[in-house]
């Protein structure tokens, strides 16, 4: 499998550390949030990976050139395409297998087997276009006041009602069929309308993350992650 990280984002939310950077660049626990994230692919068994880059992209170039494993292409967007455009755009480097998505800002502790390696193992492309990783909310420190998705026994996922409050969190990791991608076009947009076309499909699925999972939106956040993981509270 090939993976891809998204790093486009402006990272609003985390100002004023990516005033001058990308978020996931910051650092945590001495690595960049980025090189976490590829380390992990790299786990995982990745050996090509595409990362994508618009808000201070030459600094995600830079930090890309003396990566080795996996080995990382850098997709430039001149326009912000969101996650959905930035994942279409990059269909043909991912090739016609399914693939991993990352958030360039999700940072995880794995359970007894490692997450991506649990998606990997569960994905079932006869079934499904997408297999999210699932966080449950009430394990989460500082997390929404709502959940994304509403999951079944089978882990087929629904987007709640107005009247539910969806238990879980979507976790930045997922495995996704191109076929999910390709008809989209070319523009910008969310992975979301995609997620959504799958679950009416019913082929929309989730797993629940066994781990421990980190919250990184604000420089509270960041910090606070920090610090839990130098004192071992996790």
């Amino acid at each position: 499998m090939k993976g891809m990280v998204l790093a486009a984002g402006l990272g609003q939310r985390m100002r004023p550390l990516t005033q001058h950077t990308a978020k996931p660049l910051l650092p945590l626990r001495g690595r960049s949030l980025l090189d976490h994230a590829l380390d992990r692919l790299h786990e995982a068994g990745v050996r090509e990976a595409v990362v994508n880059a618009h808000w201070q992209a030459p600094r995600v170039v830079e930090a890309m050139a003396g990566r080795r494993a996996p080995s990382v292409r850098v997709q430039l967007e001149t326009e912000l395409l969101e996650t959905g455009g930035g994942v279409r755009l990059a269909l043909p480097l991912l090739g016609p297998d399914p693939f991993f998505v990352v958030n360039g800002d999700a940072f995880w502790l794995d359970g007894p087997t490692p997450a991506l390696a649990r998606l990997a193992h569960a994905f079932d492309p006869a079934r499904m276009d997408a297999l999210l990783m699932m966080v449950p909310t009430t394990r989460i420190e500082n997390a929404p006041a709502r959940g994304d998705f509403m999951m079944d026994a089978w882990g087929a996922l629904r987007r709640p009602t107005p009247r539910e409050v969806a238990p879980f969190l979507f976790g930045g990791m997922q495995v996704l069929r191109p076929e999910l991608l390709a008809p989209e076009p070319l523009e910008r947009f969310s992975l979301n309308r995609a997620y959504d076309r799958a679950a009416r499909a019913g082929r929309l699925f989730g797993i629940a993350h066994d781990g421990v999972w980190f919250h990184l939106s604000t420089p509270a956040d960041l910090a606070r992650a920090e610090r839990r993981l130098e004192r071992g509270l996790v």
